[in-house]
């Protein structure tokens, strides 16, 4: 694979008590979930996430942005952007961030685990993982700029980060 090929990002499912991590293939085209970093001490986190970024070369960061279902920013925006701001300090320049609507990526990420045998009893640190992956495979599946698409994934009922919505809601049965 030729040098120029290579993209490389680390997807973020930011928390006040743990942080997933998920990176992608060299490719850029599948997210993997990767690590849970402790959040209680924020320095040590943002040592730690800046850490993975530069050991996998990875040149973006995926940052989950929480919004309210309705696409407006509550208290928890303001957190994530703390925390973007001082993960950007420990970051090289050349390194971007990029904010990615996480509406209902946990509830995905449960739903996959419960899926592959893992009761809700027993995700424990691997949600905050399956999380970043969800968040950092939505970015890589439509790379585009996310406040270009941030609106159009409700629209009419429906959300690209579960395209199985669609067929729910377009099912008369349920109305």
């Amino acid at each position: 694979m030729a040098e120029d090929e290579i993209f490389r990002a680390v997807g973020i499912d930011f928390g006040t008590v743990r942080i997933g991590v998920a990176v992608s293939d060299d490719l850029g085209m599948l997210a993997h979930p990767f690590e849970t970093v402790p959040a209680k001490e924020p320095a040590a986190a943002i040592d730690r996430v800046a850490e993975i970024v530069t050991q996998r070369k990875a040149g973006v960061v995926v940052l989950g942005l929480p919004l309210n279902m309705d696409g407006s920013e509550g208290p928890a925006v303001k957190k994530v952007r703390k925390f973007k701001d001082k993960l950007r300090k420990a970051l090289p320049a050349t390194v971007e961030i990029v904010e990615e609507d996480e509406r209902l990526t946990t509830v995905s990420a449960s739903d996959k685990l419960s899926d592959s045998g893992h009761s809700e009893k027993d995700q424990g640190e691997s949600i905050d993982q399956a999380a970043a992956a969800e968040i950092l495979q939505t970015y890589l599946d439509y790379r585009e700029p996310a406040e270009d698409r941030m609106d159009e994934d409700f629209v009419g009922g429906s959300s690209r980060l579960d395209d199985g919505l669609d067929l729910f809601y377009d099912d008369e049965r349920y109305g």
